[in-house]
């Protein structure tokens, strides 16, 4: 691997292809992940599928992608970056036309499953190429200008993706990701060297990846069609994967980052391993996106299917979401290494729970200045002052040089919790069966949030009773760098990031 000498400045032609190929390639996923929700209601009706139907529409993208993400990661340290950065975004593009070409929701959930894996490849990838091809002086801003424009793209997609769907069809949606999806490939093997780890692992952990991914299937599986003989099963091979980490010379989460946490605070005041800091701010992750999860697929079909909306219209209706927390999360993450995370992550799921409050005034005669906006801009306050300070707790709670890890675990960690508030949701709230029942179905949607919000109350006690200061605490230059925890996931940073070698 080149030297930090030789690797490229961001200023320089080869440095702004890299920024512009790893920008790119993570907007297709993220971009992926937002408008599919957008345009659930109308995939429910042209393709004849009920609640269930669109729950795997999404479930089956994210159960690969959280199965196979932190073996994603591992498989570019080993066999190169680039090399499996432009496989994922190849398979995706490939997948992506698959799904647009779906003649029954069987075929696009089989799709979505196989977008997940080549998500898995593509998404770890896009800041391990910053990290390890621009010059060590510059990945600071290279980094922000990612996050930055990443963010800028978010804000984007609902009105691309919601115009496309009105104009197009909701195939648009899967159909525009080929256009980018090869001007990435190009760029990355045009531009982008490659690079690999010099200390990867010899093995990966391929049994540890197929437990974990047969136990979230057979909980998915479970939850969604209430067959809970799946669901215990799913729970044991969830303790079979525990099991095969601790025994593992190579595991995928290595249970080192969880180290202390069931011992004793350190005495005379001293403050908690940086392990228990780490699971704290983890079960902070399962609740809140849990929460996140249930939302987001919830509320624009509650827009669409009771308030009338159009798919444009309901995409635009939650941007604010989206520019607040481009404005707030880095004040909110300085804010948290200064003083530390809990009170943001007590403060922020609140705010967000009160958000949730809001918004289930909306119905059939809903006014957006009225019934949606105040929800929605409490509900956008309350992420931006909760999920950069998340990112900075999980970060801060390991040395840098585990970094990288330590954010892949807690992105899988979002991802399951997103995955199973989708599958059980519906079911605990009583929406099932057909969508053409609007006065059912927000009924179910108001039983829904206040499961949301029990689940926000929830991780914001987890923050009070059980956060503290990291015992690394990245430094203040280094604030604007973080990789900002997305409501889609948290991104997977590596760990030169913050400073490691």
């Amino acid at each position: 691997m080149s030297t930090t000498s030789e690797l490229p400045r961001l200023k320089s032609a080869t440095g702004r292809w890299i920024l512009l190929a790893t920008i790119l390639g993570s907007s297709v996923a993220s971009l992926d992940a937002t408008v599919v929700n957008i345009a659930l209601p109308r995939i429910g009706e042209s393709l004849d599928a009920d609640v269930s139907g669109l729950q795997w529409t999404l479930n089956g993208y994210t159960l690969t992608l959280a199965s196979f993400i932190l073996l994603g990661g591992s498989l570019g340290d080993k066999l190169g970056r680039r090399k499996v950065f432009v496989w994922g975004t190849i398979g995706f593009a490939l997948a992506s036309v698959l799904c647009g070409a779906a003649v029954n929701i069987e075929m696009l959930v089989a799709a979505r499953i196989l977008q997940g894996v080549a998500g898995a490849m593509l998404t770890p990838g896009s800041l391990a190429l910053i990290s390890s091809s621009i010059d060590s002086r510059d990945q600071g801003a290279a980094i922000g200008l990612w996050s930055g424009f990443g963010g800028v793209a978010g804000a984007l997609g609902p009105f691309l993706g919601g115009w496309l769907i009105d104009v197009a069809g909701w195939q648009s949606i899967f159909f525009i990701n080929v256009p980018l999806a090869l001007v990435v490939v190009l760029v990355a093997l045009r531009h982008v060297p490659e690079s690999r780890d010099p200390d990867a692992v010899a093995r990966l952990d391929i049994p540890g990846a197929v437990v974990v991914a047969l136990a979230l299937g057979a909980l998915t599986f479970g939850l969604i069609d209430s067959m809970p003989l799946l669901t215990v099963t799913g729970l044991l091979l969830l303790a079979a994967f525990v099991a095969i980490e601790l025994r593992s010379d190579h595991p995928l989460v290595p249970p080192s980052l969880f180290a202390g946490t069931f011992s004793r605070a350190g005495q005379s005041g001293s403050a908690p391993s940086g392990g228990r800091v780490f699971t704290a701010a983890n079960l902070v992750t399962l609740a809140v996106y849990a929460a996140l999860g249930g939302v987001f697929f919830l509320l624009v079909l509650e827009l669409q299917l009771v308030a009338g909306y159009s798919p444009l219209m309901s995409g635009v209706a939650t941007v604010p979401v989206t520019l607040i927390m481009l404005v707030l999360s880095a004040p909110a993450g300085r804010w948290a290494q200064v003083h530390g995370p809990r009170l943001p992550l007590t403060v922020g799921p609140l705010l967000a729970a009160a958000g949730l409050v809001l918004l289930m005034r909306i119905g059939s005669d809903t006014t957006y200045l009225i019934d949606v906006l105040p929800g929605v801009l409490v509900f956008g306050l309350g992420l931006s002052v909760l999920v950069a300070p998340l990112t900075g707790a999980v970060l801060g709670a390991v040395p840098s040089s585990e970094a990288g890890i330590a954010s892949g675990v807690n992105n899988a960690v979002a991802r399951t919790a997103q995955l199973l508030a989708v599958a059980a949701l519906p079911g605990l709230a009583g929406i099932s069966g057909s969508l053409g029942d609007p006065v059912e179905f927000d009924r179910g949607f108001t039983v829904a949030m206040w499961i949301c919000v029990g689940l926000l109350v929830t991780g914001a006690m987890l923050a009070a009773v059980l956060l503290r200061t990291p015992r690394h605490v990245p430094t203040l230059d280094n604030v604007d760098c973080l990789p900002q925890c997305g409501v889609a996931g948290p991104a997977v940073a590596p760990a030169r990031s913050l400073g490691g070698s």
